[in-house]
């Protein structure tokens, strides 16, 4: 079934999955830049909606965020990192890994790692972390998360692919 999976979606395709993952994680890594600025600039509104969607994944505490133009950034450290980091790992997708599999679970976890100890250590006391920590750990985890994400689109793509496939055959069988 993987291996139908794989022929199913073209060239085009997989390069128009990877353009649409590499855009919208640049939109939203500049979206979390253009909420200080915007509010720096009395586009409040506009500001607001965007520190409002993020208010929906990140705590956004002051003291744990990046702050520009005296605002803080729309997402904590460790998410500015993150959203970065994706963003980045998104862009070199294509010449990191162009083919369809996903790497082993086991990079993620990995990358993860060193995510989870700055947190552990900093929320038992052993170590506090910095801003530059959380965003170097996220930047890390966002970089490898890129590549799971963009395999994982392209194969949902093909069961679509699939199911309208296996839909407009049942649709179509003479009675």
């Amino acid at each position: 079934m993987l291996s139908e999976r794989r022929q199913i979606v073209s060239e085009a395709e997989r390069w128009a999955i990877w353009t649409f993952v590499a855009l919208s994680a640049l939109v939203v890594a500049a979206s979390i830049f253009a909420a200080p600025f915007l509010a720096s600039r009395r586009a409040g509104f506009a500001a607001y909606l965007i520190y409002g969607a993020f208010a929906r994944v990140c705590h956004q505490l002051p003291e744990r965020s990046f702050h520009l133009w005296q605002h803080q950034l729309a997402v904590c450290a460790r998410c500015t990192g993150i959203y970065i980091g994706f963003a980045c790992g998104a862009a070199i997708y294509p010449l990191g890994r162009a083919g369809w599999r996903m790497p082993h679970r086991r990079w993620l976890i990995l990358a993860a790692g060193p995510m989870v100890i700055d947190w552990a250590l900093g929320f038992t006391g052993l170590w506090e972390n910095t801003h530059l920590s959380r965003a170097i750990t996220g930047a890390l985890f966002g970089v490898v998360a890129a590549f799971y994400l963009t395999p994982g689109l392209q194969d949902f793509w093909a069961t679509l692919k699939l199911l309208r496939r296996e839909r407009a055959s049942t649709y179509h069988q003479p009675s």
